[in-house]
């Protein structure tokens, strides 16, 4: 391969992968710009989406050895239900672990998401150990479980070409970048997108004008679950392998990318997602994988030092 080949096939690495972060960025931003609460249970939810999406697919008989020629439609009922149970999942945490600590001091609400996050872990652990065959007869709990290929490898730009663009790489696309511009104009134009933004600048205002905040905070966590869903199954298709520690490593990324976006900005996680794809294709391309993360966090303290709010976010006084 030439270095332009090299060059271009890293970036469509890094866009694939980075736009999936921004999925899973998208998330956290919108949590934390409506109550300002660092979900660290997001990435394990992400994961739970991941295992929910192989049971199904265990449940409907297609295996690691499943070889579909184009897009198969195991991916329809996938997007029905792995979102649905996400959003509910994501919902029933605000519900019962965050709204009693709405009053309560910001490490409350802090420590309890990092409580639900070993939750979300441990129930990984657990789901990975059912008796079927696509999580290796539960045998291994543990261990790396292969996703099935949920769409053709063959190469769209033709088995001789050097530059490999495959079905997932379009997959992933097609569901996130139809996500990332409908939030946007769920968020900017819809009532309850003005009644988030609302909740966002300042809730006692919010609640004079009539505004239901624990609604809107509650769509927030459905809207927020239901992306993490989509991403489990994109990213799961792409990286066909998935694993229960793997929220801690993804979410690492995609809350690196809207603190690096500039988190409670939508375009600014979408920018970091991209942005934190980009730089790790790039480094495990041209540097080493083990010096991936080393890259990765050393362009996030740079650009903090020079904008502390973020590449698109706005400084904020604080609130007293």
């Amino acid at each position: 391969m030439t270095n332009t080949e090299v060059f271009l096939q890293q970036m469509i690495i890094g866009l694939s992968n980075g736009m999936i972060i921004a999925l899973i960025a998208l998330g956290y931003t919108m949590v934390y710009g409506i109550i300002e609460l660092i979900n660290f249970a997001h990435g394990d939810l992400f994961m739970l989406g991941c295992f929910l999406a192989l049971t199904i697919l265990g449940a409907l008989g297609i295996d690691a050895a499943y070889d579909p020629n184009s897009v198969s439609l195991a991916v329809l009922p996938l997007f029905i239900a792995v979102p649905a149970f996400c959003a509910i999942v994501n919902w029933s945490v605000d519900r019962f672990a965050y709204r009693p600590l709405r009053s309560a001091p910001r490490l409350a609400p802090l420590v309890s998401a990092i409580g639900v996050s070993f939750i979300f872990l441990n129930l990984g652990l657990f789901w990975g150990g059912l008796p079927m065959d696509v999580f290796n007869g539960g045998v291994a709990a543990a261990a790396p479980k292969d996703f099935p290929a949920l769409v053709s490898r063959t190469n769209l730009l033709g088995e001789s070409s050097n530059i490999i663009v495959r079905w997932n790489e379009v997959l992933v696309a097609m569901v996130t970048v139809p996500m990332m511009v409908g939030l946007s104009l769920i968020v900017r134009f819809t009532r309850i997108g003005k009644a988030m933004r609302a909740v966002a600048q300042n809730q006692t205002a919010a609640r004079l004008m009539g505004i239901d905040v624990d609604r809107v905070i509650g769509a927030t966590f459905l809207i927020g679950g239901a992306l993490a869903g989509f991403a489990s199954i994109v990213w799961a298709s792409y990286n066909e392998t998935i694993y229960f520690q793997m929220g801690f490593r993804v979410g690492m990324d995609a809350f690196t990318a809207a603190v690096l976006g500039g988190i409670g900005s939508l375009p600014g996680a979408v920018l970091g997602g991209v942005v934190i794809g980009i730089v790790r294709a790039m480094s495990e391309g041209y540097i080493a994988a083990e010096w991936t993360n080393v890259v990765v966090f050393t362009i996030l303290v740079v650009v903090l030092t020079f904008r502390p709010s973020g590449l698109l976010g706005t400084p904020t006084r604080e609130k007293v």
